[in-house]
């Protein structure tokens, strides 16, 4: 009995077979990495803010204070001034008074003759025939002394302060802290004017009104 062996179809011959092409691995690692870039850009921290800009001044601005200071340079000193004269033509009235580059005290004198003065820096400002230390508000002390009485020639007082008073408001002067009546004794009066601090002064005279003479001090708002 012959026995027959059903043929096999060949199959696809293996060197004509197509390769399966694959991606390569790094490319999908390359989209992955972008999308997680991607994702912290959008759920990350917020990146730093630019710093604002500083707004600066143009320098045209500086100009009109550089003038006032250079208009303020007084040329005054802070030694002792002083006028020799001495009459009896007494002591009435204290003002003050508030100027661009300084602030002033004005002692006004009844009569027109012969003003006379000393003013000086001092440590304390002492009362006239006492000489006890009379409180004077401020970061420096001028001691001022006029050659004039506060009172007339019959003995009653033009000028009726006591020792230790306030003669003046000077709240809200740039240099001026106080003034301060510290008596009168044997034709002299003294006063205490309390300053922000050690700075330059004057003192002059000037006639009138009327026939009265003002005793001027100035104090400068800055040396």
């Amino acid at each position: 009995m012959t026995r027959f062996r059903t043929p096999i179809a060949p199959g696809p011959d293996p060197a004509r077979r197509r390769p399966t092409l694959r991606r390569p691995a790094l490319f999908g690692s390359a989209l992955l990495s972008a999308a997680l870039l991607a994702g912290a850009a959008l759920t990350g921290p917020a990146a730093a803010a630019p710093a604002p800009a500083v707004a600066t001044a143009p320098a045209a601005a500086t100009a009109p204070a550089a003038a006032r200071v250079a208009a303020c340079a007084t040329g005054w000193g802070s030694t002792p001034e002083s006028a020799a004269a001495m009459n009896p033509s007494p002591l009435f009235l204290v003002r003050t008074g508030r100027h661009t580059c300084y602030d002033r005290v004005v002692f006004q004198i009844a009569g027109s003759t012969g003003a006379g003065w000393d003013v000086s820096y001092v440590d304390a400002v002492r009362a006239d025939g006492s000489g006890e230390v009379v409180g004077v508000p401020g970061g420096a002390r001028l001691q001022v002394v006029l050659h004039h009485p506060s009172y007339d020639e019959e003995g009653v007082p033009t000028f009726g302060v006591g020792v230790g008073r306030r003669v003046a408001d000077v709240a809200g002067y740039r240099t001026l802290r106080s003034v301060v009546a510290a008596g009168s004794f044997e034709g002299y009066t003294t006063l205490g004017v309390g300053t922000r601090a050690r700075l330059p002064f004057r003192v002059f005279a000037l006639a009138g009104p009327g026939g009265d003479t003002r005793i001027v001090l100035d104090v400068a708002h800055r040396w």
